[in-house]
């Protein structure tokens, strides 16, 4: 099938690993060139010299803090200087869990600075690379969000009102930009199998004295996973390729879900 996306520009938040790296990989894998931004230099310098060897397309790795303005005003002007314009935005960055204490104790700035990184740094980065979009259909932006926006998982409250907002600013900027025929767009997925959440299973599995496999299998069945595992990074991946694809051209203000059906809350007969 062909995507449309030789040639084109995309930038991705948080591109150095889990599932920013796996979007990379699945957009150069189509022949775009890449902006990857992350804050550790070392191991995006990695992630875009083994994307670039493996697929011939351009990478330029920026180290860019994504709550920071001028941080992404300099990675902006780096990537015009390399390629002119960028086809497609990919609001891919968060934090992970600050800690497992109820939040509703936590002090006001841990709530707000969770909020400054993911859903202002969607906003930040999009107000920075949206002067080199092209307004002739082929410019897309694109969220990561998550269940939890609409899921209650018990230490996740920052998480959902990230999410939640993220979807909210997604309807909003479909109509913003409509003009500019830019479309935007979330890809919204459930439990997904990043390096961190492998090496948390295969830990829990060897607490409980399980395989991996059986932990798993356990695990999803509790959290109502109808697929019966978790996402592959992959997986997430393949839905950002086709939104950002001419294949998703008509596809604008829409939350994705990739969740094996977990959203669809199943319950024990």
């Amino acid at each position: 099938m062909e995507l449309g996306l030789k040639g084109r520009a995309a930038v991705i938040t948080g591109g150095s690993k889990g599932i920013g790296k796996a979007i990379a990989g699945e957009l150069a894998a189509e022949g775009a060139n890449l902006v990857l931004l992350a804050r550790h230099k070392e191991l995006l310098d990695k992630t875009a010299e083994e994307i670039a060897n493996r697929t011939g397309v351009q990478v330029l790795a920026v180290p860019a803090d994504i709550a920071n303005t001028e941080s992404l005003q300099a990675a902006a002007a780096a990537a015009k200087d390399r390629f002119g314009a960028i086809h497609i935005v990919i609001n891919n960055a968060g934090g992970p869990m600050r800690r497992m204490d109820r939040q509703i104790t936590w002090p006001d700035t841990d709530w707000v600075d969770d909020v400054n990184l993911k859903m202002i740094g969607m906003l930040r980065t999009t107000q920075a690379f949206l002067p080199l979009m092209p307004r002739d259909g082929t410019g897309r932006i694109i969220g990561i969000s998550g269940v939890a926006a609409t899921l209650i998982f018990g230490t996740a409250l920052t998480h959902g009102l990230n999410n939640a907002a993220m979807n909210q600013v997604t309807t909003y900027l479909a109509n913003d930009l409509a003009g500019d025929r830019i479309t935007v767009n979330a890809v919204v997925p459930g439990l997904v199998g990043t390096e961190g959440r492998e090496t948390w299973a295969e830990n829990m599995s060897r607490q409980q004295g399980k395989t991996k496999a059986e932990f798993l299998a356990d695990f999803c069945r509790r959290m109502g996973i109808i697929a019966g595992h978790w996402a592959s990074m992959e997986d997430v991946a393949g839905a950002v390729v086709f939104l950002a694809s001419d294949r998703g051209r008509y596809i604008n203000g829409s939350q994705l879900v990739v969740d094996g059906g977990m959203s669809a809350n199943p319950r024990p007969a």
